[in-house]
Parts: C-alpha cells; sequence; structure tokens
C-alpha cells in the first residue's frame, strides 16, 4: 500500500490477505507516540509528590513500563482477532452495551488530540517569543498549520501513512532530543539533586500512579488498532515486548533525566507547573530554539495522529453510519476548532478542560482494566462476526461490566482530588477513610488503582464461567 492511498477499512474485520509484517513494525507507532518533550517536564511532576530522584527514577521505571505492558497485551487481541480494540470490546460488554465505554473512549481520544495540537501550538509561540522579531500570532499560526496539518494527514489517511509517518517522526525527534540533553548536560547539578531527601510512601505511590495513568494506560484503548494488521502467526509474547519496548524506551529516558534537570533548580521546576514545554527552552542557546520549536511539535504530534487515527475508528464503533475517513475528518474539525478556541481565545479553558479529562481517566481505567481482563481469560480467538451481532453469543448488553464500570467509578471518584477547577471539587469523597482531602493520601489518586482492581479482578469472578460457555459455541 503506497504511503499517502486512503486507507478504507474501519471498524471491519481485516481480511486475511492484508494481514503482514512482523512484531517489532509495532515499535514505530508507539515510540512515535511517546517520544515527546513532555514527558522532561513530567520529571517535574514526579518531584513534585515530594520524592527524592531516586524515588522518582523508580517511579518513572516501573510506573511506564506497567501501564504499557497492560498495552501489550491488549494488542493481542488485535492479533487474535482482526478488529479494532473498540470492536472487540463488546465481547465484554456487549454489542450495544459498548456505546458507554465507546463514547468514554471517544471523548478521551478528541481531548486529548486537542490537548497536544494546543501545546505544539502554544510551544511554538514561547519559541519565536524568545527569538524575538517575529509576530507572536504569526507564530502560533506557524505552529498550529504544521502540527494541524501533520495530524491530520496520519489520522484520516490511516494506517500505512501513520506506520510510515511515525518512523520519521520517531527518527527526527529521538536525534533532536539527544542533543537537547547534550546542550542541557551541564546544567544538571548532581550535588542538589542526590541531596533531595525520599519522601513519603504516599508520595512515591502517587508519583507511581502518575506514571501509570499519565503515560501509558490512556493508550489501552487503541492498542488493538494496529495489531490487528499482523498475521496470527506472530509471537505473542513478541506482540507484548515490542510495543511494551516502542512505547516505553524514551518516555522513560526522558522523564528521568527531566527529574534531574527540575532537581537541579527550583526557578526551572516552578516554570514547568505554568508553561511545561516553554519552559524548557530557558536552558538552550538561541541557535537551538528553532530545532527545539520542531522537535516540540513533532513529538507531540506523534501522540495526536494516533489519537485522531483512533478516535475515527471508535467514534463509527459506537454507530456513526459513515466512513472511517469521514469520522476522522469529523473528529479534525472537533479538534480544529477546540485548539483554535484554547490557544487564541480562552483565558482560564485549558486547566479545566485538562480535569475534565482527568475526570473521565477514571471510568476509562475501569474499562482498561476489563478489556485486559476479558483478553486474558479468552483462550480461544474472539468470534469475528459475533461481534457485530447483539442476537449472537456475546449479547446486546452485558450488565455485569456496565455495573462494574459503575461501581469502580462510584469508588474510584471518592479516592482523587482534582484541583484543576471548582466544578470537580465534588471528587475526594471517600477520603475520609483514609484521612481525608488534606491528609497524606490526598493526592495519591489511589482511586485509579481502586478502579483498576474492581474492573480487573471483577470481570473475572463475574464472567469467567460466562466466557467459558461463550468459547464452548
Amino acid at each position: 500500500m503506497p504511503i499517502f492511498e486512503l486507507e478504507l477499512n474501519g471498524p471491519n474485520l481485516i481480511q486475511e490477505s492484508e494481514r503482514s509484517g512482523s512484531a517489532k513494525s509495532l515499535f514505530w507507532p508507539w515510540c512515535g507516540a511517546n517520544v515527546s518533550l513532555l514527558a522532561l517536564s513530567y520529571g517535574s511532576f514526579f518531584l513534585g509528590f515530594g520524592i527524592s530522584f531516586k524515588q522518582a527514577t523508580f517511579a518513572a521505571l516501573v510506573g511506564t513500563v506497567l501501564s504499557f505492558l497492560v498495552v501489550g497485551i491488549s494488542s493481542l487481541a488485535g492479533k487474535k482477532s482482526n478488529a479494532p480494540t473498540m470492536i472487540l470490546s463488546r465481547a465484554a460488554f456487549g454489542v450495544k452495551g459498548n456505546i458507554v465505554p465507546g463514547t468514554l473512549s471517544y471523548l478521551i481520544f478528541v481531548g486529548w488530540e486537542t490537548v497536544l495540537v494546543s501545546l505544539a501550538t502554544l510551544a511554538t509561540g514561547t519559541v519565536f517569543a524568545r527569538l524575538g522579531h517575529i509576530n507572536h500570532n504569526f507564530s502560533l499560526i506557524i505552529g498550529f498549520i504544521i502540527a494541524v496539518s501533520l495530524t491530520v494527514l496520519g489520522g484520516v489517511l490511516g494506517f500505512a501513512t501513520i506506520m510510515k509517518i511515525q518512523k520519521w517522526l520517531t527518527l527526527v525527534t529521538v536525534i533532536m532530543t539527544v542533543v537537547y540533553i547534550a546542550l542541557t548536560l551541564d546544567q544538571v547539578n548532581w550535588s542538589l539533586v542526590s541531596a533531595i531527601k525520599d519522601g513519603p510512601t504516599q508520595g512515591f505511590i502517587g508519583a507511581l500512579i502518575f506514571g501509570v495513568t499519565g503515560i501509558g494506560l490512556g493508550w489501552v484503548n487503541s492498542a488493538a488498532d494496529y495489531s490487528r494488521y499482523l498475521p496470527r502467526s506472530v509471537s505473542s509474547k513478541a506482540v507484548v515486548a515490542w510495543t511494551t519496548l516502542g512505547a516505553s524506551i524514551v518516555p522513560i529516558v526522558l522523564v528521568i533525566y527531566g527529574s534531574a534537570l527540575a532537581g537541579s533548580s527550583k526557578e526551572l521546576s516552578d516554570g514547568i507547573a505554568m508553561d511545561p514545554i516553554g519552559a524548557l527552552t530557558t536552558l538552550l542557546p538561541t541557535w537551538f530554539l528553532i530545532p527545539f520549536a520542531l522537535v516540540a511539535i513533532l513529538g507531540l504530534v506523534g501522540g495526536a495522529i494516533l489519537d485522531l487515527y483512533s478516535s475515527g475508528l471508535t467514534l463509527v464503533s459506537i454507530g456513526l453510519p459513515v466512513k472511517r475517513h469521514i469520522a476522522a475528518s469529523i473528529d479534525a474539525c472537533i479538534m480544529l476548532a477546540g485548539t483554535i478556541y484554547i490557544v487564541w481565545f480562552a483565558d482560564n479553558f485549558f486547566f479545566p478542560f485538562q480535569g475534565f479529562l482527568i475526570t473521565l481517566g477514571v471510568p476509562v481505567a475501569v474499562w482498561s482494566a476489563i478489556f485486559v481482563a476479558d483478553v486474558i481469560l479468552r483462550k480461544a480467538p474472539y468470534s469475528e462476526t459475533d461481534l457485530y451481532d447483539p442476537n449472537a453469543r456475546y449479547g446486546s448488553w452485558n450488565r455485569k461490566s456496565l455495573a462494574l464500570m459503575v461501581i469502580g467509578s462510584i469508588i474510584g471518584w471518592g479516592l482523587v482530588t482534582n484541583t484543576f477547577a471548582g466544578w470537580l471539587s465534588w471528587q475526594g469523597y471517600l477520603l475520609g477513610l483514609i484521612g481525608g482531602k488534606q491528609g497524606p493520601w490526598a493526592y495519591a489518586n489511589v482511586g485509579v488503582i481502586a478502579a483498576l482492581v474492581i474492573g480487573f479482578f471483577g470481570h473475572i469472578l463475574l464472567s469467567r464461567k460466562s466466557i467459558a460457555v461463550q468459547e464452548s459455541f
């Protein structure tokens, strides 16, 4: 398939004749989606939990690998049965019942693609502001055009284009990121970094959960969208390994290095809290600012492309009667409108919007755990034709799974705090059980772990027998 040929496949089954390649091909889309300088800023966020550099390093390593291991396991569903993630999810929720997690996933996809393109646009404005003699609005327009063009090109055209674009995005971004590290290495003060004392257990757990949810967990709902093109004969271990390696390797390095930079300068750490990408430019010589803008844009766009592609698939899977590329184009228009509003009109919209996405993240965490448990429980491939028939073995509505989502969300929201907007202050209503909203566990986000545990073990307990019955047909 030529690089710029429009992919006509959507939520349909991929024909065996179209399935090709090897597990290592998964390295490029997942690495390209996670090679972002935003991960450097995450290092500062990790230290913000009141922990040491050593603890932040361990939290970054374990949290990132564990979260993408879940993505790798979820990718097995695509290899076993050649349908996208949110179609395969019908086996756990019912053909019609899957509209609930499907709608939540769609909102997450559209939300994050808008955030990523907005960050890329704003980062460009910050870089050109340092250069001077360039109109700020004009520099924003440049960043906007580059970010939107690449995102829409990959997301709308589809699989073949994404696989090619992500490879080149990865190579260029990795090289430029290495240059950034080389130019800023002298800014790391190891004596200050090593002097940071270990923090409490609650702080370490909070950073670990932040790593799981903020870096990898949000990709579970698109995991099978790329592995579905692989032959069934490909090694399952290789699929999990290449997905986990590709997605994890760069974020781990960047988060650890970002922790070292933030631990060396309180000024930088404070700046990152206000402007995650732009603050990183203060360490650079002027001549590298333009390349920095490029690497910042490309790194963020890599994630936005995968979000736009999967949001189009998800929109069709929940019932919109259009082709995948039309759905992706609709999502692109929403993304355009959202980015324009955030960048040029909103004064205080960005942080409340992030709070909205975090709020959605709790039920999505329950869904992720249910989906992973479902993949593990099923020994045989999904019955692909039954995924499209509400009267077949998977049924129309799986009330057990939907009840788990409700219970997991209620408990999860009760054990997290969300300070991004006043209208989200209702969350944390169960924290009184472990010290209150100002207690030691207040910002550990243990509600996410509760949501994952409820979804995973709840599905195993409630659905093990019914899955066995389904596979006996």
